[in-house]
């Protein structure tokens, strides 16, 4: 048997933190895919491997549908929540598995980049598994990942890569609505060189009360959200400089050094040259996206970001969300 399925990673172009709070959030699918695969082995356990994360091998049995370890657990407890909540049919094979997310790191560093590679991992393992006979993918897959992060997100990079393209999502139902990216309107993913550290924001921004600042973070997520839908890319722009200034304000107000690592001077330069920039997500590091209406002003920032030691990360709108590449049964 052989089995392989992958998931695009994403960046949230509006919404971070407002979305956890019921706004709309605008999340954009990438084409660097987590690739998983399985195959069966000779051999009394199951195998698994995670290439571009670490060296070591998991063992693992599966005793009344849960999974038990036999030695390499606490380097892949993703595999075990999504395992746990799909519960698949092995039958009497040993399985190998391979979880690929090295294109998620930066090939000189090693640091992860911060384009959601757990969650596009998550959604690729659970329409494996689902091709296994177990539950529903993307039912596992949000329940397995809130279960990996301890409760914490809203679900949005899930559904992205569930999805691909761009979609607008909504954390009350888990809705994800397909967007059109608005023609005329070009985007450059930056990155700074600097792993962000998503859960630790979330956790403060949790133990805060609601504030003016959130509510406005809500407002000014809503007025982008209702912009690109209306697909006028000059108008898009202007709502995402609105919402990055009210994002500027609710993280002064909330100290989640969201504009640290060098995104408060990126946010500045686009500003004055009639683009705009913004990090993405939680924010402090990570990558940020710059969005002009002209490819020559884009081309410019992409410069002076390069001069402030960001790099330009190559990469397109993915229009496919997971995929089960293949299926060959014994």
């Amino acid at each position: 048997m052989h089995i392989t399925a992958s998931a695009p990673g994403k960046f949230v172009l509006s919404g971070e933190y407002a979305v956890l709070d019921g706004a709309p959030a605008i999340c954009v699918a990438v084409d660097r895919r987590a690739v998983v695969t399985i195959d069966t082995h000779d051999g009394d356990c199951h195998l698994v491997r995670a290439p571009g994360f670490t060296a070591a091998t998991g063992r693992f049995r599966v005793e009344s549908g849960e999974l038990s370890w036999l030695d390499g657990g606490r380097d892949f407890g993703l595999l075990e929540a999504v395992w746990n909540a799909s519960r698949p049919a092995t039958a009497s094979h040993c399985l190998a598995i391979s979880l690929d997310t090295e294109v998620f790191r930066d090939p000189g560093s090693g640091s992860k980049i911060g384009l959601g590679s757990s969650a596009a991992l998550t959604v690729a393992l659970a329409a494996a598994l689902d091709a296994l006979g177990g539950d529903n993918a993307d039912t596992v897959a949000h329940a397995a990942h809130r279960l990996f992060q301890g409760g914490a997100g809203s679900g949005v990079d899930i559904a992205c890569s569930i999805a691909g393209g761009s979609v607008e999502y909504r954390m009350a139902d888990r809705q994800a609505t397909p967007l059109e990216w608005p023609a005329g309107l070009y985007f450059s993913v930056l990155w700074s060189g600097i792993s962000a550290d998503t859960g630790g924001r979330l956790a403060r921004f949790a133990d805060q009360p609601a504030s003016s600042s959130r509510s406005e973070l809500s407002e000014a997520s809503a007025s982008a959200a209702a912009a690109f839908e209306r697909g006028q890319a000059a108008e898009v722009v202007a709502a995402l400089g609105a919402y990055t200034a009210t994002l500027t304000r609710f993280d002064a107000a909330h100290g989640l050094g969201i504009f640290d690592a060098g995104h408060k001077t990126l946010v500045e330069r686009a500003a004055g040259a009639g683009m705009v920039y913004k990090p993405c997500g939680a924010g402090g590091g990570d990558i940020g996206v710059a969005l002009a209406t002209s490819r020559a002003s884009l081309a410019s920032f992409e410069e002076i970001a390069a001069r402030s030691g960001f790099m330009r990360l190559a990469l397109s709108i993915d229009p496919c969300g997971a995929l089960l590449h293949d299926k060959d049964e014994m």
